[in-house]
């Protein structure tokens, strides 16, 4: 993979589009198999694994535990040999950059452990507020505290990295937990849950974000074995039971989240795009998003192992609620500037305390490009625009941000990305597979 520059202005494509992609395996998949893996009674081989920072932060902190973690880039595969919920060290200092999945799941995942183990990140990382999971896991009887004498620890009251986990197993019980926050917050105690002393209620004391991806943390868990008893979105149980995959093979789906730029992409071009080794039968929510574009006037094609959105006429605004797809409102908001009406999206204030406050840098880099956008609590409201003015895209070191801002160059000549580098969180070659859509 080629060193990106500093900056890199994106050129525009002046013909429709008719074009196959395949994108990096699923983050999402990959660390939760990559924990449940080291959870388990066996040795478990991920294929299509994602290799990116978030990935490497989150094999490097089991390595540093003591777990056998093999890495293979080059064919897309690691090995980790699972230790039946014991954690070998009984003292690390872990750094996990903003890895905001690893900080959540490492965090439930070291109370199984037996010793002292501090979790630390990049100072974004320091701003995101990980005090609903310390507070649940305290409810379980963990000790876990913020290190008042480091940057972060606290911010604005909320308990933020870094943690001191003083660790002595998992006891088990009950307890209460927000789903407004982030749903990883969640998927982190189901997935800790098999290997606590007795059985674990989890009662949720809000709503629940993001739905899809705590679906997603059941559908693996059943995959290694172990099942819940649920009551909905409400509440949720889990029985000590131990991780088991039947196979020694696991296969990881490619990036539904990274499959939303090249969904897209038509989208604002024009033609087709099919992006492969991704289905409407995946366990990932983000797939949701081609119906967003199918309400804006998209053709979409299903196959077994594969979507194709096609554009062929105008494309129309749309008002959504994106609470369970929050990943994927940057992508909209990259294409809803070449609608017809105004776009509405609605439900995402949680993507406030994401790499970056996603709804504030969004509507701060649309008005950059000389697009009108009405910033609210939840979301924003984008309004179409005949022309653009050219500009340098900020992304905050937000991956996110550079992917989404880049499509909106693929139409318009004038759209610089700073710190494109920033992709490689999760899409590391992105900017190859972007340019192959010019072919």
């Amino acid at each position: 993979m080629p060193t990106l520059p500093p900056s890199l202005r994106i050129n525009p494509i002046s013909h429709t589009l008719n074009a196959t992609v395949r994108v990096p395996g699923s983050k999402s998949l990959t660390n939760r198999a990559l924990l449940i893996a080291s959870l388990a009674n066996c040795t478990t081989h991920l294929t299509n694994a994602l290799f990116s920072d978030d990935s490497r932060y989150f094999a490097k902190a089991l390595q540093t535990l003591g777990f056998d973690v093999q890495m293979d880039e080059v064919n897309h595969s690691m090995t980790v040999t699972g230790l039946g919920g014991k954690i070998p060290a009984k003292k690390a200092e872990l750094f996990i950059g903003n890895a905001g999945t690893a900080a959540r799941f490492l965090s439930a995942f070291l109370t199984l452990g037996d010793g002292e183990y501090i979790l630390d990140g990049e100072p974004r990382m320091r701003e995101r507020p990980i005090g609903d999971l310390v507070e649940a896991l305290a409810q379980l009887g963990c000790d876990i505290k913020a290190m008042q004498n480091a940057e972060g620890g606290m911010q604005n009251g909320q308990i933020c990295p870094p943690i001191k986990i003083n660790a002595s197993g998992l006891k088990g019980g009950k307890t209460k937990i927000a789903g407004d926050i982030s749903s990883q917050f969640l998927s982190a105690l189901l997935m800790t849950a098999p290997y606590a002393q007795s059985p674990i209620e989890v009662e949720l004391t809000t709503d629940l974000n993001s739905k899809p991806y705590v679906d997603m943390t059941i559908s693996i868990m059943k995959d290694f074995g172990v099942e819940i008893e649920r009551s909905g979105y409400q509440s949720f149980k889990v029985s000590p039971s131990n991780y088991q995959l039947p196979i020694t093979s696991y296969p990881i789906e490619s990036d539904a989240s990274a499959a939303s730029y090249f969904f897209a992409a038509p989208a604002i071009c024009g033609g087709t795009v099919k992006v492969e080794n991704i289905s409407r039968k995946s366990v990932q929510g983000d797939v949701a998003f081609v119906d967003v574009l199918k309400q804006m006037g998209c053709t979409v094609d299903e196959n077994d192992n594969s979507i194709l959105v096609t554009r062929n006429s105008s494309l129309h605004g749309v008002d959504v609620d994106m609470r369970d797809i929050p990943d994927t409102a940057q992508t909209l908001a990259a294409v809803a500037p070449f609608a017809s009406s105004p776009t509405r999206i609605r439900g995402i204030a949680s993507a406030r305390v994401k790499e970056t406050d996603r709804v504030h840098a969004t509507c701060v880099e649309l008005d950059r490009l000389g697009v009108r956008v009405e910033e609210h609590e939840d979301g924003m409201t984008i309004h179409p625009v005949e022309k653009m003015r050219s500009a340098s895209i900020q992304t905050y070191n937000d991956h996110r941000m550079a992917m989404a801002f880049s499509l909106i160059g693929l139409r318009f000549d004038g759209v610089t990305i700073e710190n494109p580098a920033c992709v490689s969180k999760t899409f590391p070659n992105f900017f190859e597979v972007l340019a192959q859509l010019s072919k």
